[in-house]
Order: C-alpha cells, then sequence, then structure tokens
C-alpha cells in the first residue's frame, strides 16, 4: 500500500522531470534559431536569456501582491478573525513555517490559495465561503495544504515554469516569423525548427499544466502527512466538487494557485490547472502508513 511519501517522492521526481523536458525544449529552440539565423551565434539565447530573467524576476518580487490584489483578498488579524488566524498560526507552527499572512477573499465559493517567493515572503487567502462552510477538520486540511505549497517551494516552482513556457512560445513565434520572412521551406533546420514550433506551441503549454497538477498532488500528500488526517482534506475537495462554484474575481493568471480550479467546474483535460478531484480524494484514502 502506498504511504504518504511514496507520494511526495513520486511528485517531486516528477515535477522535476517536466521542468528539465521543459528546458530541452527551451534550449533546442533557442540552439536552432541560432544555428539558422545567426550561423551559429548566441543572439537568440541571449534574447531568451534576457526573456526569461526579467519574467522570472518581475513574478519572484511581485507575482504575490498581484495575486491577493486580482482576487480581492483582504488582511485578517487574531483580533478581527482569532478562528482562521488562530488555525493558520497552529499549523505553521507544527510544519516549522514563518507565520504567513492571512487574508479573507469575499466569496461564498469554497477555495483558498497560497503565494509568496518563500516562506518568510508567504501569504494564504481563503474565501468565507471555506470558513463558513467547512467543519473544522477540514478547514485544517485545506490551510495545511496550502502551507505545504508555502513549504514545497511551489510558487517558486511555477513562477519557474510558467517563465520557460512562456520564452519557450515566444521564441517559436519568432522562428515562425523569421522563417516566413526568409523562406527556405526545404532547409532541414527550418523543417527541424517548424517541429520545434509545434513543440512550443502545443507540448510547452501541456508541460505548464502538468507541473501544475503534479504540486497540487504533493501539497495534497504533505498537507496530510500535516495533519495526520488525510480524511479531512478528502472531505473538504467533496464539498468543493458537490457544492463549487466558480470564483467572480478568479482569472487564468491566478487559476492555478487556489486548491481547486476556480474557473471551471466541469471535466478534467490536459489542459485543467487541477487533477480530478474525484482523483485527488481517492489518493488520499488510499494514503496510509503515516509515521509519528
Amino acid at each position: 500500500m502506498p504511504t504518504i511519501y511514496t507520494h511526495i517522492n513520486a511528485n517531486k521526481r516528477r515535477s522535476w522531470i517536466l521542468i528539465l523536458l521543459s528546458l530541452v525544449i527551451l534550449i533546442a529552440i533557442g540552439y536552432f534559431l541560432d544555428q539558422y539565423y545567426s550561423e551559429g551565434g548566441s543572439f537568440f539565447m541571449v534574447i531568451a536569456a534576457l526573456y526569461a530573467t526579467i519574467s522570472a524576476l518581475i513574478g519572484y518580487y511581485t507575482g504575490d501582491k498581484i495575486a491577493l490584489r486580482m482576487s480581492g483578498a483582504m488582511p485578517i488579524t487574531k483580533e478581527s478573525n482569532p478562528y482562521v488566524v488562530r488555525m493558520v498560526e497552529n499549523l505553521a507552527i507544527t510544519a516549522g513555517l514563518p507565520m504567513p499572512k492571512v487574508y479573507i477573499i469575499p466569496d461564498p465559493d469554497i477555495n483558498a490559495f497560497a503565494t509568496g517567493r518563500d516562506p518568510a515572503h508567504a501569504s494564504i487567502a481563503v474565501t468565507e465561503g471555506a470558513v463558513q462552510k467547512l467543519e473544522n477538520e477540514e478547514l485544517e486540511a485545506v490551510i495545511a495544504h496550502e502551507l505545504s505549497h508555502i513549504g514545497n517551494y511551489d510558487v517558486r516552482y511555477m513562477t519557474l515554469i510558467i517563465v520557460i513556457v512562456g520564452t519557450i512560445v515566444i521564441l517559436s513565434d519568432l522562428f515562425w516569423r523569421f522563417g516566413r520572412i526568409r523562406g527556405g521551406k526545404n532547409n532541414p533546420l527550418l523543417a527541424i525548427g517548424l517541429a520545434l514550433l509545434i513543440l512550443g506551441a502545443i507540448f510547452a503549454p501541456l508541460i505548464k499544466f502538468a507541473v501544475s497538477r503534479r504540486r497540487e498532488y504533493l501539497a495534497d500528500a504533505s498537507g496530510a502527512l500535516l495533519t495526520r488526517y488525510p480524511e479531512g482534506l478528502a472531505k473538504a475537495l467533496e464539498k468543493i466538487r458537490d457544492h463549487g462554484s466558480i470564483i467572480e474575481r478568479a482569472n487564468k493568471s491566478t487559476a492555478h494557485l487556489y486548491i481547486a480550479n476556480p474557473l471551471s467546474k466541469g471535466v478534467f483535460s490536459l489542459f485543467s490547472t487541477h487533477p480530478p478531484i474525484d482523483d485527488r480524494i481517492a489518493r488520499l484514502r488510499q494514503m496510509g502508513g503515516i509515521a509519528h
């Protein structure tokens, strides 16, 4: 029977495999662009490096503020909402993490997200619906899931993969545009570049969504380890599945942050930011061997 540690190790390994695959695609596209247009120079690789660096720095230092502002999250304190803040505080102590800032999203849906570049600069936002509709152990499990995202540096992972995928798409687009200008349809390098364009336009975004789903599985397992009660998160996910709705202020740029997709409760697809909820519930209920 798979243990929580089995799930954690497997999801960490698969996340890194997907990230490395996206890096290989990025380097390959840059290489062929330089071979075809710069005759072995490094112009396009430099462009890719500059774009990736600037995008990463912007996302790294301002992504949390943007996500909180876009969600309409409002800060709370121990005086204004002792129930939620003390729950976060107790779980943070258990996890060995600094106390994150805590926010409430004025929305009746059941959802939550964590953001911040590292544990020292982290925030957790929980919807009013989650506080009102979840039992104590269910809300605790949701918060443990979000603290696990913080402890696992998932925001940093996703910033990395979003930057890599964005750079791949831009380089692929440059290849297509330069290829059309120069022609040379029979050139082998151009043919390879067109194949990489397809990879960049289709497979790179798929890798991004796959990494996002892997990090959700990892946070489920890590959160269950933190509370020692996987059933709490399983029950919370059941309520999200059965009573969830679309969050009004959520959008595609922040959807991957939430514990459940805030934009769609429909059928799972390869372009989903989250794994199927039924699969997550089943995995949680299969987890055994929690070591003390």
